[in-house]
């Protein structure tokens, strides 16, 4: 992972998780904002999938447990596609909230996997 990165997903994805909060308590269904700021959070996510895999080739190796970084990136991974569903099947203003939901617990996985990664270095 890169460090940098990895707090400016953490960013966007609370960014984007605060916004369809606000958006759902409002009063708002999910709409092209709502929607749109979770499909960023998601390429966001492809694009770590595809750092995570280059990364040891590199010579930034991670020093935490592998199979746990890769259970966490690949659930963070499922998590907006899962919540869209969700909020195109139910249009109410509770599916923006659960975007919302969703945008944060991204951004909560992704500093975990920051954590696994880079566990032994100091």
């Amino acid at each position: 992972m890169i460090e940098w990165f990895t707090y400016v997903q953490v960013a966007i994805a609370v960014v984007a998780g605060l916004l369809c909060l606000g958006l759902g308590l409002g009063g708002k269904s999910p709409n092209d904002v709502s929607m749109g700021s979770l499909v960023i959070v998601e390429v966001l996510l492809i694009a770590q999938i595809v750092v995570a895999i280059i990364a040891p080739t590199v010579g930034n190796e991670p020093t935490g447990f592998l199979p746990e970084f890769w259970a966490y990136l690949i659930a963070a991974a499922l998590i907006p596609p899962a919540a869209a569903f969700w909020a195109l099947l139910e249009r109410t203003r509770w599916s923006t909230v659960v975007l919302g939901v969703a945008a944060l617990s991204v951004a909560v996985m992704l500093y975990r996997m920051l954590q696994i990664w880079t566990v032994q270095q100091a």
